[in-house]
């Protein structure tokens, strides 16, 4: 069976924490609105966006239009800012090339995910996508990962691997699933109670060379 690779989205492949200030600036400004708001509008989004948000937003701030229209704004406005680095693109295409199934595990609503998987191209370089509002559980939620991997072809039995910069959500639900584990360190400390992962890179393509190092029929070391 081939090797499987999944991989987590945000702040994985895509730097969605850049991307949310930014938008929340500028969602401020457009609209009156000064730092505080921003901040608090940031805070809001911080670890979950979804249709619900705005209608908070909506109502703390008096915005004559619909919640969903300000949802479908910020779909299009984020998945229109968000990028994923060249050199990441073409480590997805190699790795592919290399003999490796590639699939996308992530949290988050199914509208703004796929928006931000088709402007950035990672769609068409992936052999799966699972999402937490389409599989009806979340990472960590072992449901989740098998049905993730369901969707990748692979199986759990020593082949599969995940690439997430969460220890909780990535790391530690991927090992419960039976995958090797690569924790992108974004900077944060671990945290106590998690087991450490078996590699630990700087970034997504760190991550890929490292599973590019060995030859498909076997795993990397």
């Amino acid at each position: 069976m081939k090797p499987f690779v999944l991989f987590d989205l945000d702040n994985t492949l895509i730097d969605r924490k850049l991307a949310l200030v930014e938008w929340a600036a500028e969602f401020c400004a457009l609209r009156g609105l000064g730092t505080q708001e921003a901040e608090w509008v940031h805070q809001l989004f911080k670890d979950r966006a979804g249709p619900g948000q705005f209608v908070e937003v909506r109502e703390r701030f008096g915005f004559a239009e619909p919640a969903e229209q300000l949802w479908r704004d910020y779909c299009s406005d984020i998945a229109a800012s968000v990028h994923c680095p060249s050199d990441v693109l073409v480590g997805l295409d190699e790795l592919r090339a290399a003999g490796w199934r590639i699939g996308i595990a992530t949290n988050g609503a199914a509208d703004i995910q796929w928006a931000k998987l088709r402007a950035t191209g990672i769609a068409r370089r992936v052999d799966a996508v699972c999402i937490s509002e389409e599989a009806g559980a979340r990472k960590p939620d072992r449901v989740f990962f098998l049905e993730a991997i369901r969707r990748c072809k692979g199986d759990a039995g020593g082949t599969g691997w995940i690439v997430g910069d969460n220890p909780v959500t990535d790391i530690d639900g991927g090992r419960d699933a039976g995958l090797r584990t690569v924790w992108i360190n974004r900077g944060v400390v671990w945290p106590d109670g998690c087991l450490a992962p078996d590699h630990e890179v700087s970034g997504a393509r760190a991550a890929i060379d490292l599973l590019a190092a060995a030859a498909p029929e076997r795993e990397p070391r």
